[in-house]
């Protein structure tokens, strides 16, 4: 990370002081609505966004254990450098520098203490912000999709939390980089500007699908995961039965539970993956069409011809034509 970046987020907060000055617990007057109980363990976003704000940053607190809690709204952590521990539904979870982990609303939570070294950024956003970036992404599925969607319907899924290991994906980072710069300075048009990086750090996200866990107990989301992950890099020689057997697991209940979790069956997947893949390749090269066909899994080239024309209502030559 950018070294003047860093320093700005490293500078010891006054609520931090207090820590290091002897203080052993959270200022819940900091994070919980006053009308809290002591034992109300949820997280208000009207004590940690500011007024009218949908969505705000605020470095991690460090030093001190956070103990077990949730939030009203939505969070992600962004490790700028070192590493932090946290328990997130029940499982540990270490974030290393360049590392994203994503909470929705019926996350729980829990975080060791930090050392100076250890500089995570949280993001607080309220969902009507995903309004705007969820059409960035498109229709096809994917499991950060299904994620907005739950924050956007305050549905509870069996995995309420996705963590990115993307500490080598330089476009994330230098996404991250860029909101973060952007929230910071806070200038004219920022609410824009910071809903469309997110929206293109989900984008980018969405082709590291291999780089997302899931929690160990979500094995439906985590089949799901790999199953798209596999279309994305066999497309031409994809099968379900081929990635059952891999699976070791039953090509009846991988279909199952891939319909289940995407809405789509898994030739419907792979099918948008081979026609999305022939319509770059007839916009941006000027291979025959026949070899296209081939190229994206289709060796008989009629009923390529046939099912790009049902799909999208032309002929893969008029297709090319009008681009």
């Amino acid at each position: 990370m950018n070294q003047v970046l860093l320093d700005k987020l490293s500078v010891i907060t006054e609520e931090e002081q207090s820590i290091l000055d002897g203080n052993k617990v959270i200022n819940r007057a900091l994070y919980y609505s006053p009308e809290a109980s002591k034992s109300t363990d949820e997280i208000d976003s009207a004590r940690v966004l500011k007024n009218g704000r949908l969505i705000d940053m605020r470095p991690h607190v460090r030093f001190i254990h956070f103990p077990k809690h949730t939030h009203n709204y939505v969070e992600f952590i962004y490790m700028c450098s070192g590493s932090t521990r946290h328990i997130v539904d029940g499982q540990e979870i270490t974030l290393h520098e360049g590392d994203l982990l994503f909470l929705n609303q019926h996350a729980t939570q829990e975080i060791y203490p930090a050392g100076e070294k250890d500089i995570a950024v949280n993001f607080m956003i309220l969902p009507e912000f995903f309004d705007v970036v969820l059409p960035i992404m498109g229709a096809q599925p994917s499991a950060l999709r299904d994620f907005i969607i739950s924050c956007l319907t305050k549905k509870d899924m069996p995995s309420n939390y996705l963590y990115f290991s993307v500490s080598e994906i330089l476009p994330i980072q230098n996404l991250m980089e860029n909101l973060i710069w952007n929230m910071l300075d806070a200038e004219k048009n920022s609410r824009t500007i910071n809903q469309a990086t997110v929206g293109l750090l989900f984008l980018n996200l969405t082709n590291h699908s291999e780089l997302i866990h899931v929690p160990s107990n979500s094995y439906d989301q985590e089949i799901t995961l790999k199953a798209l992950s596999y279309i994305d890099t066999s497309y031409k020689t994809a099968s379900l039965k081929r990635f059952a057997e891999t699976e070791k697991a039953d090509e009846y209940t991988v279909s199952r539970i891939i319909k289940k979790e995407t809405g789509h069956t898994f030739k419907e997947l792979l099918q948008e993956k081979r026609l999305e893949r022939a319509c770059t390749l007839l916009t941006r090269s000027k291979v025959s069409i026949a070899d296209i066909a081939e190229s994206v899994g289709y060796e008989n080239t009629s009923f390529f011809h046939r099912l790009f024309k049902r799909v999208y209502g032309c002929s893969p030559r008029d297709y090319r034509n009008k681009a």
